[in-house]
């Protein structure tokens, strides 16, 4: 590592990557990604150890500068007074630097809570309620996609500029990012293709719905697999992530890169996968990882940042040039990232990326 740390806003990482029975882990994380320069943390929530609020607080207390994103928690699983004050206290903790990130989460999921599906109106009713809250009004009598509330209220000295972020990965989710999102979080192992169609989609539904299309801060999310970590983390953080995707929603994945769903078909039909117990990158071997590496086609695993440090680097700036904002340099902890960091530096854009504001829901301070 070299000597220059200096910030780099356009840059983030994911707290506890993939599985984690450890969250004080998060506590050296989160200092070491500020130290070393990274712009935002992002965070994703399980319902295990994971849970978003608490995780957003344990960074905000231990960092001064790094922005900080649930990416993302969903509006289902919680009532919605209770998510507004979750932001609120996270919007003054951090003094500013922190995003509330929504996703659509998952169907089978929810099915066995005994929740509602989401759907994107539940989504925009949600978000118009937050905001209500979270600008000093009240919301009385609500009857709405989101459910029934006779009366809400924080406090009506309130006006909280707390951006809203969305994770997005089919067209109608884009769409509607564009339409009500302050920031959008793309996913991982979409092609340079994929990405600047999404770019495309998300700024145009922003400038459909009358608003200025560069207030949405779109970031990427690269997979990011250098070659100095060992040949088990690879595999697991490469092949394991894309085999655990294909496993839970590979459909959607597939069909928005435009791949062959006879790949799908192949690899979800075959004996060693429908038996697997559990979670590729989470229990997966060497050797079952290496196995479930020739069901996957080489252009699948191409969309991501494999290599020499040197290597990674382009292919961050491959994410730019295709329209995003910012990067998530996905699955890897910020001690196996400092290689990558110190190319990029070295091939960084000067002065392109410098006003991107730490809050990673927002454009500009």
């Amino acid at each position: 590592m070299t000597a220059d740390l200096s910030p780099l806003p356009e840059l983030g990482c994911y707290g506890l990557a993939g599985h984690s029975n450890s969250p004080r882990d998060l506590v050296d994380e989160a200092r070491l990604a500020e130290q070393l320069g990274i712009g935002s943390i992002f965070l994703s929530e399980r319902f295990n150890t994971k849970d978003a609020g608490v995780l957003a607080g344990a960074v905000g207390a231990v960092t001064e500068r790094i922005g900080i994103a649930s990416a993302a928690t969903n509006h289902n699983t919680r009532h919605p007074l209770v998510t507004a004050t979750m932001g609120t206290t996270l919007h003054r903790l951090t003094g500013g630097r922190y995003a509330l990130g929504l996703g659509r989460g998952f169907d089978m999921l929810f099915d066995v809570m005994g929740l509602p599906r989401v759907t994107s109106a539940q989504i925009e009713d949600a978000v118009g309620i937050y905001r209500t809250l979270w600008s000093g009004g009240s919301v009385v009598g609500h009857d709405g996609p989101a459910g029934e509330y006779p009366f809400l209220m924080q406090d009506p000295s309130f006006d909280e500029d707390i951006p809203i972020m969305m994770v997005a990965i089919g067209e109608k989710t884009l769409k509607l990012a564009g339409r009500i999102a302050d920031g959008v979080v793309l996913h991982t192992f979409f092609s340079d293709e994929t990405l600047s169609r999404s770019v495309q989609t998300i700024r145009w539904a922003a400038e459909e719905s009358g608003r200025d299309p560069g207030d949405v801060r779109i970031w990427s999310v690269l997979a990011t697999v250098e070659d100095s970590i060992s040949e088990e983390l690879r595999l697991r953080k490469l092949v394991g992530r894309m085999a655990t995707y294909l496993q839970g929603y590979g459909h959607v994945l597939v069909q928005v890169n435009g791949w062959d769903t006879a790949d799908l078909e192949r690899f979800r039909n075959d004996e060693f996968v429908k038996n697997f117990p559990g979670a590729f990158d989470a229990i997966g071997t060497v050797d079952d990882l290496t196995r479930v590496a020739g069901l996957l086609p080489d252009h699948w695993l191409a969309a991501s940042a494999t290599g020499s440090a040197a290597q990674c680097a382009k292919r961050v700036a491959d994410q730019f040039d295709c329209g995003a904002d910012g990067v998530i340099l996905h699955g890897a902890t910020p001690t196996e990232l400092a290689p990558v960091l110190d190319a990029w530096r070295t091939v960084r854009p000067s002065g392109r990326l410098d006003h991107l504001p730490a809050n990673p829901g927002r454009t500009a301070s």
